[in-house]
Formats: C-alpha cells, structure tokens, sequence
C-alpha cells in the first residue's frame, strides 16, 4: 500500500505572524525561492490567482476604454534623466545593464523599475492633436526594483502588476479619471477580494515621484498593519513638459496634456493572504480561487462512488465553475486539510449514504458551516454557498479593520493606541512635514492617508498644536 503524502504544518498566526505567513506562501505552493536573493517562483496555483486576478481587472479596464500595450524592458539611462524628480526618487533601486554581450554599451539601460518614461517617450511621437486624445493606455509586466529586503508577495525585486498611464486633454478630465481608477481598485478590492478598503489622498510626503497628487487604497490585515493595496496618480503637465509632448488643442494651439498612472501588483496576493487566512491555511475569495469547488468522494472503494462524484464534477463545470475531483488513494482526513491549507472556498462530500438518500454535503472553507443538500439543486445551491463564503469574508475582514481604527487627540495618545491595537489611529493635522515625521520618529507610524470621507475630530494638530482642517490616518504598513 502506497505511504500517504503528510499534511504540512504552518506556525500559528498568533505564536510568529510572519512565520506563518511564509509557511502559508510555501505549503499552499504559491511561491518558491529562486538562486537570486528577493526573486521568487510563481507556482502554478500562485500563480492562477494572479492570471485570475489580470482577468477580471483587465475586463473592468476595458469597459473605461483602456487598451493594452506593451513597452520595452530597457529604458536608456539619457531618457530616464528627464524628469529630475522621478528618477531621483528610483536611482537607488535601478538594476543597470552595461554589457550587450562582450561588448561595452555606449550607454548604460535601467531594467524598468516602472515605466513613466517609456509611455512619455512614445505618447510624444503618436500624440499630435485634440483628436488623439484622451489616450488610455494599460502594460501587464513585470518590474525590477533592487530592494534591499525581501518577502513573498509582499517586497520583490522582481513582481508582476499592471501599469496604466493615460493623457488628457484638460486638467479636470485628467483628475476625474485619476479617481475613477482609484474607485475601480477599491470596487475591485471589494467585490471580487472581499478585501474592505479606505479610500484617500496620500500625503506630499508619500505621494509617488513626479506626482501632483497620489490618491491610495488602503487595507487592514489580521495583525492589524496596513497594505497599500493600489494607487492612482495625477502627473498635471510635468512630465509632458519634460518630455515635450504637446497637442493643438481646439484653438489650434499647441498645448501640454495632462498624464495619469495608476498600478496594481502581486503584494494583492499577500493582502489576500494576510486578510483571509487562518491557522489552517489560505482561505480564498471564490471570484479568483483557481479551484473553487474541490469535490471528495467518501469511501471511494464503494460501488458507484467515484462515477457519481465524476458525474457532480462534470456538472458544476458545465454551470461555469472552477471544479477539481480529488480522486486519489489519499485519506479523507489529508484531502480536507489539503484543500483547506490550498484555500478552496466550497468543498463536496458524497459517499454512499449520501447517494441512497439523493444528497451531498456543501462544507464552506472560511467558516466550515456544512449543508446537506439534493443531488438535483447541486448548482443551485453551489452557487449561493460561493455567494455565502464571499459575504462571510468580507464581513469578517470588515470587523477587524472597524474594530482597529482609534481616535487620538495627542501625540503620545496616539502612540499609546498603536503599542496596545495597532490599527489605524486617526487625528488631526496640520499638513506640515515637520509632525509628520515627529508622528513616524515618536510613534513609530506613517501617514497611510488622507480619508475622502472627514470627520472634524478636533481644532489643532495633535502633534503641534497648530491649526488642522485635515483628518488623517496613521499605522505601521509593509
């Protein structure tokens, strides 16, 4: 008799966070290490929830009239020099190539770390008139950053996102569409993640280089840290300046449009892990679940068992569902825990009884409530437990980020609620640097942002005692 495969243990959340979710990456099989330091290997069921995740927002893209393009690797360092500001804020993570073979290169070439300049570099030479714009543009990529420290998902030095970039004629038509794409995150995080957001302005401070202003989603995991789930920037005409991309606008005058970039990455992944997972493993968002239902036959030896679990999985996949049959020699016991560390939301159990009696059990991976239903109401049924496993994370995931944003009227206040909750701690401010980086040195904290929805909490900054109109969140992010 074959020796069955053991079931993997991971370190509970509560005893190492950080441990336990390093244990989540590698025996859910997402990730693996590379030969480099900070490049991983996405694994094939890694690697399905990314292609999941570029699915559904590459459609939502789509319906606001965003095309997808795909620019080179290699930036010339000369182009990379022409917004001051931008490049100075990469040059410390830029990877250069200087050899094209064995011979020296005349220049040396930046591995894109993002791709700003290579959009403006071709949006000078296919932008001519009023007529051409807006132009919406979108990459799927991957960039290369050369960090200093690593974490699956989380900090690579190579990671896979999108990057949109976009030109508008007018400065409002420029910032309203910065928003809309904010909102397509937030919605996104949301609807399809379960992934509750906070939506708002990041401070100058924050805000990405070359930027008039960075609007970010904002999300709670379990420990109660922040992760900057997405962000949309409006550029104004700075770059186009620098890159002397101009249009004849309905006056006939040459003029400066008006630029956007927005982005996504894998670190959702780590959000969707950190968000959702338990002791037992992932729990997965069944919108993106690369299996969202795994269906085992009880007693699989019986007469008749394994033909009726095929039969179950033949027809959830012609009602449009992501279905896998474990019908392997494995026990009972280890394909439940296998299927609950690799999160799949919906698990089917039918066993002989089960068939004599015209049922099958529906048990839930995010809180394991089960349901005995008839074979004839199988997609039915299904697809309201999908449905229920969706409602079920996010009201959780909900709780915990409601139940972790303080109030605070002072500085050690503030200070006191991050050591004893973590979570957000909201206050006033003033806008001045000067608290914000007394906020990080006394508190340990960064500014996360400056919420779309305010609240008057108080008349002065916490920190100085000056005037404050702005309410802002603050916690420790990855």
């Amino acid at each position: 008799m074959a020796k069955e495969k053991k079931v993997e243990q991971i370190t509970d959340m509560e005893v190492d966070f950080a441990q336990w979710f390093t244990d989540v990456c590698k025996k859910a099989q997402l990730i693996d290490y590379s030969s480099i330091k900070g490049i991983f290997i996405y694994r094939p069921y890694g690697y399905a929830i990314w292609e999941n995740i570029q699915r559904v927002l590459d459609a939502e893209f789509k319906k606001v009239g965003v095309e997808n393009v795909y620019m080179p690797m290699l930036i010339p360092e000369s182009l990379l020099q022409k917004e001051k500001d931008h490049v100075e804020g990469f040059a410390p993570e830029c990877a250069w190539v200087t050899m094209g073979g064995s011979e020296e290169l005349e220049e040396r070439y930046c591995i894109r770390p993002t791709s700003e300049t290579l959009f403006c570099d071709h949006f000078k030479n296919v932008i001519q008139s009023h007529r051409d714009l807006p132009m919406k543009y979108n990459q799927w990529c991957s960039v290369l950053r050369w960090e200093k420290t690593s974490r699956p998902f989380l900090r690579h030095r190579e990671f896979l996102w999108q990057e949109g970039h976009t030109m508008h004629a007018t400065a409002e038509e420029a910032k309203e569409f910065t928003e809309q794409m904010l909102n397509v995150y937030a919605d996104f995080c949301e609807n399809v993640l379960a992934m509750p957001v906070t939506r708002g302005q990041k401070t100058d401070k924050e805000k990405f280089n070359g930027a008039e202003a960075t609007y970010t989603i904002e999300c709670m995991m379990h420990d109660h840290k922040a992760l900057q789930a997405g962000t949309s920037h409006y550029f104004g005409d700075g770059f186009a300046k620098a890159f002397d991309i101009t249009f004849t606008d309905q006056n006939n005058q040459r003029v400066n449009p008006h630029q956007t970039s927005w982005g996504v990455s894998t670190r959702l992944i780590g959000g969707i892990i950190m968000t959702h997972g338990d002791n037992n493993g992932l729990v997965l968002p069944p919108k993106i679940a690369p299996v969202q239902i795994v269906v085992l036959p009880v007693a699989q030896h019986k007469p008749g068992v394994l033909e009726a679990a095929e039969t179950l999985k033949n027809r959830l996949i012609n009602a449009g569902f992501r279905v896998k049959l474990d019908d392997s020699d494995n026990s009972m016991g280890w394909k439940c825990a296998e299927y609950e560390m690799k999160g799949v939301p919906l698990r089917v159990e039918c066993g002989p009884r089960d068939l004599e009696n015209g049922q099958c059990v529906l048990v839930r991976r995010n809180d394991g409530e089960k349901t005995v239903i008839k074979l004839e109401d199988l997609e039915r049924a299904a697809a309201e437990q999908l449905e229920l496993v969706h409602q079920g994370m996010f009201h959780k995931a909900k709780q915990n980020l409601d139940e972790h944003i303080f109030e605070a009227h002072s500085l050690e206040e503030a200070k006191a609620v991050q050591e004893r909750s973590g979570g957000f701690v909201k206050t006033m401010w003033c806008g001045e640097l000067e608290c914000e980086l007394k906020m990080k040195e006394a508190a340990g904290m960064s500014s996360r942002c400056i919420p779309f929805d305010q609240e008057h909490l108080d008349d002065v900054c916490p920190i100085c005692g000056k005037s404050a109109q702005k309410m802002i969140y603050w916690g420790v992010a990855y």
